[in-house]
């Protein structure tokens, strides 16, 4: 659906974009997040065709917008971080005007502005002047013209930018029902926001993309693993070579022993790499289950061994994964 592949811009003497190549399927929501300066707008400038890449290509349903920008930006809807409204217009006269500018069929178009002034939430302010909304009622209207069309793609640059707590969660509600049927490319500051709506996040730093996918698959790439908290709980009596055993295994740290009149619980992280295959003993026998190996992506059963082997029970197997502020911080940095 959109394909940016090696796209460089600058303006003057500063680089803006820096060789980004990206692609979105149909029906995702893409999250862009990233600094001031990191070349999220810029990006979006030039999928709508507002800006030409100095080189590289951006094609946007199969099309290159360059040689065909009108075919492009009629398959788009466009929300820009300041909405240019047009502040004399009420809101109906303004979204009449631009479902004539973009020549919605005068038989659907008084159907299509009641549809954007519903979903919007713009029902009490129709009839205002735009001059005389508050920033948040300004923010819907820009919001309406870009879904007012129907287009098959949404470009939203920091839609909920000046909203109330109450109205970003119905703007968040909008776009995921929107995300169902349309492509989605979402650039906000907010990292709760991409979290709530976003099936997947790029992180630009400095007009390159630092990271991409899922919250969790990046805190995944870059600890080099999943880290994990593993509770076992083992009989009153168990030899303490179990104890020595979980201490000394590779990626296991923090470890906690709680004895209690019954039991003993013992509590750790473990940073597992991608599971490896392991060799037999020395003396050819079936190498011992090694917890490094322990939580593979077949369900973990040779972590289920290693509790058999030396008769304990896993209480808990939990992931624990970097928040996206703190992986946005990190590679930003």
């Amino acid at each position: 659906m959109i394909e940016l592949v090696e796209v460089h811009k600058s303006y003057g003497s500063v680089k803006a974009v820096d060789g980004v190549s990206f692609a979105v399927d149909s029906g995702e929501i893409i999250g862009l997040l990233g600094p001031n300066g990191a070349g999220k707008t810029t990006i979006l400038k030039i999928l709508t065709g507002y800006h030409f890449a100095d080189s590289g290509s951006a094609r946007v349903a199969r099309q290159d917008i360059c040689s065909h920008p009108l075919s492009v930006k009629q398959k788009l809807g466009y929300l820009p971080e300041n909405a240019p409204l047009y502040n004399d217009f009420t809101v109906a006269e303004y979204l009449r005007f631009v479902a004539q500018a973009r020549r919605v069929p005068s038989d659907r178009q008084q159907q299509r502005c009641a549809f954007a002034i519903q979903q919007c939430g713009l029902q009490d302010v129709v009839q205002r002047p735009i001059a005389e909304l508050s920033r948040g009622f300004r923010q819907r209207t820009g919001l309406a013209q870009a879904i007012l069309h129907d287009p098959e793609i949404l470009i939203l640059d920091e839609p909920t930018s000046g909203l109330d707590p109450n109205q970003i969660l119905e703007i968040r509600r909008l776009i995921r029902t929107l995300g169902r049927s349309k492509t989605v490319i979402l650039s906000t500051h907010i990292m709760q926001e991409v979290e709530a709506v976003c099936d997947r996040v790029l992180i630009l730093n400095k007009g390159r993309i630092a990271a991409t996918g899922t919250a969790a698959q990046i805190s995944a790439e870059f600890a080099g693993g999943e880290r994990f908290a593993v509770s076992v709980i083992a009989p009153a009596g168990t030899d303490q070579r179990v104890f020595d055993d979980i201490e000394r295994l590779a990626g296991v740290q923090h470890v906690r022993i709680s004895r209690l009149e019954r039991t003993v619980r013992i509590s750790a992280e473990v940073s597992l790499e991608p599971p490896a295959a392991t060799g037999g003993g020395q003396d050819g026998s079936a190498a011992e289950p090694d917890l490094r190996n322990a939580i593979d992506y077949d369900g973990g059963a040779a972590l289920f061994d290693w509790a058999v082997a030396r008769g304990v029970r896993i209480a808990e197997l939990r992931p624990l994964r970097r928040s996206l502020e703190e992986l946005f911080v990190e590679l930003t940095r």
